[in-house]
């Protein structure tokens, strides 16, 4: 490694922590990341791996011998290590919860010897049942009734947030909390329950998408790019430590109205299914029916807006999906 400033970048070889780690090395640091590659994977780094401002330790952050070493060396750490989708929440709910919780406390433990900064990325799922039009950081979060797994991760994320901003007054650490909306773009997979790579790939294969519900809930879908462009403002600005900030667009579509879009874009002549809940998922299942951020926040303490439309995320993520 040279004498570069240092950047770990936990769950670094997912989705959104490979552009991220694109986009650091781009910017002139070294940048490690820690991944064991649970619902990530190497090939996701394939255009960096042979740069020397990299390394790739395939490890949980809970068990990485080195992880002390590497901290007292760091910058700061962007924590985007956690156990996502929906299909893997509602099947797996042990495994989310253990990976969201205690790989959370760990790096936390990891960076308050030395004050290292820390970027915790946390989801809009926190907001659980609200009926609100547009969410805010500060209103009240309603999560559901424990017997639905549905609602395990959102729990666990928000206790990872509770604890990142405990460590904020108890330990003086430098933590920001990012909520994530519904972030899309080139390197999604549609594995563990993604909407738009599930779309795009069944509209280019010619099958029916399937829209759960009734297709009328709502979402906004962030740019991985945009995304990431907001996360190192954020880690940049001292003045967002210990505050937390709504990350997504504010480019409100219905699912239905998604699935519709696709097919247009991409000249498909599938068809849209509707499937309930209780089919997709399991006897309960709850869903938001918006999930629109207020993003004012972030952009008074960065200048950050997001800049791409929901037609050009489609182009270029199904430009990536065979």
């Amino acid at each position: 490694m040279s004498n570069k400033p240092h950047v770990i970048v936990t769950g670094g070889a997912g989705f959104i922590g490979s552009h991220l780690v694109e986009r650091l090395l781009a910017d002139g640091k070294t940048v490690t990341v820690i991944d064991d590659c649970s619902t990530g994977s190497r090939d996701n780094l394939l255009s960096v791996l042979a740069n020397p401002d990299l390394r790739f330790i395939h490890s949980k952050v809970s068990t990485c011998s080195e992880l002390g070493g590497l901290t007292a060396k760091a910058e700061s750490i962007y924590h985007l290590a956690a156990a996502v989708g929906v299909d893997l929440v509602v099947k797996s709910p042990i495994h989310v919860l253990e990976t969201n919780l205690h790989e959370t406390e760990v790096i936390l433990e990891a960076a308050a010897p030395r004050g290292v900064p820390v970027l915790l990325a946390s989801t809009s799922e926190v907001y659980g049942k609200s009926q609100k039009s547009a969410f805010g950081e500060g209103d009240d979060l309603l999560i559901g009734p424990p017997h639905h797994s549905r609602w395990s991760y959102a729990c666990s994320k928000l206790m990872d947030e509770f604890l990142a901003l405990a460590f904020v007054r108890e330990r003086a650490l430098p933590v920001v909390i990012a909520r994530l909306f519904n972030t899309v773009g080139p390197r999604q997979t549609g594995r563990y329950g993604m909407v738009l790579p599930r779309f795009i790939a069944a509209a280019r294969s010619g099958q029916p998408l399937r829209v759960f519900g009734d297709g009328r809930q709502t979402r906004c879908f962030c740019f991985v790019r945009d995304t990431v462009e907001a996360l190192v403002r954020l880690q940049n600005c001292p003045a967002a430590r210990g505050e937390v900030f709504n990350v997504g667009s504010t480019e409100e579509i219905s699912i239905g109205d998604l699935a519709k879009q696709v097919i247009e874009i991409l000249r498909s002549q599938s068809s849209i299914e509707l499937v309930s809940y209780n089919d997709a998922y399991a006897p309960g299942f709850e869903d938001m029916l918006r999930r629109r951020p207020l993003i004012d926040k972030l952009a008074k303490a960065t200048g950050f807006r997001p800049a791409t439309s929901l037609r050009e995320i489609i182009k270029m993520t199904a430009a990536t999906i065979v």
